[in-house]
């Protein structure tokens, strides 16, 4: 049986290609959309949309690997324009009532949050659906499979459809060209040992290609599920290595920083692709997600895994 054709589409974030993608997957009805992006992304993705003859209501459902505003931010508007919005039971709240999540936000970007994200708008109730794990999601003749998969972010899904899985941020950020990838870590919900559980959890399946939102598809997922467990691992050991009760976070962010800079110097990435890497993944926010996670779950002396959690 054919499989279904899967199309990137670059949304061009803050004018950058290869920074975030939406995934597209035409059926009987229409089409689906994994991943939306933030609603300073419509333009492009509207354009994208046209240069496949699509237009905003040929989408008749949004599938959220979860809902940090790159991955989830124009849902809302999605919703208004007819289309399903799929996600995990933990995020669902916060896309009816985003207070929190904006303030959350807020806190992280501060005045930069509108250019960054534009406006986010509430999820339509009625155009919401939540999915469960393992739960089996047919949409006009295409079939995804909903895996939880916590560690970037409680509120993540990752789907695999026909061998392929869009892993949000759970399978790390890569850019085309580069056999390279980092690991996205903001705060407040990281989560070393639920990630790693998450991987070993999708390093069991039958996978045939990855398509992370940070950028791409991929042939080679075994590879890829091995090299964010050895970042999440490279994580784990460098916080217990450089942080202390005393670490201001501007010490951490520049420490960090310099840490990612030494490891792209030594793959020998140019300068376009580093910049590329941080504005998909930008260094101080991993920062305060690591200072987070060491001061809840190291500092504390609680267990990293999920058992002690």
């Amino acid at each position: 049986m054919a499989k279904h054709t899967v199309t990137v589409l670059d949304l061009k974030f803050q004018g950058r290609s290869q920074a975030i993608a939406s995934y597209l997957i035409r059926h009987d009805e229409g089409a689906v959309l994994v991943e939306c992006g933030p609603s300073s992304c419509l333009d492009a993705m509207q354009a994208a949309l046209r240069a496949e003859g699509l237009v905003p209501a040929d989408i008749t459902h949004v599938l959220l690997t979860h809902i940090h505003l790159d991955h989830a931010g124009a849902a809302g508007w999605w919703s208004e324009q007819g289309a399903e919005i799929i996600v995990h039971p933990v995020g669902a709240p916060h896309l009816v009532s985003p207070e929190r999540l904006l303030a959350s936000a807020a806190r992280i970007y501060g005045p930069a949050m509108e250019a960054l994200w534009g406006e986010f708008r509430p999820v339509l109730p009625g155009r919401l659906r939540i999915a469960q794990d393992q739960e089996e999601i047919v949409i006009g003749g295409l079939r995804f499979v909903a895996i939880d998969a916590p560690g970037h972010a409680e509120h993540h899904f990752t789907y695999i459809m026909e061998g392929m899985c869009f892993s949000g941020d759970v399978g790390g950020v890569r850019i085309p060209g580069y056999r390279y990838l980092r690991v996205p870590m903001p705060p407040p919900e990281l989560h070393f040992g639920r990630w790693k559980e998450s991987i070993t959890r999708l390093q069991a399946l039958r996978l045939e290609r990855i398509a992370p939102t940070h950028f791409g598809i991929y042939d080679d997922p075994m590879w890829q599920l091995r090299e964010v467990q050895k970042g999440v691992d490279a994580a784990d050991r460098w916080i217990d290595e450089f942080i202390r009760p005393d670490t201001t976070i501007e010490a951490l962010r520049e420490s960090f920083t310099a840490w990612m800079a030494d490891e792209a110097a030594e793959r020998g990435l140019s300068s376009d692709v580093i910049e590329a890497y941080a504005l998909a993944n930008p260094p101080g926010m991993s920062a305060d997600g690591l200072q987070r996670y060491w001061r809840k779950h190291k500092l504390s002396g609680a267990p990293s895994t999920s058992a002690g959690a």
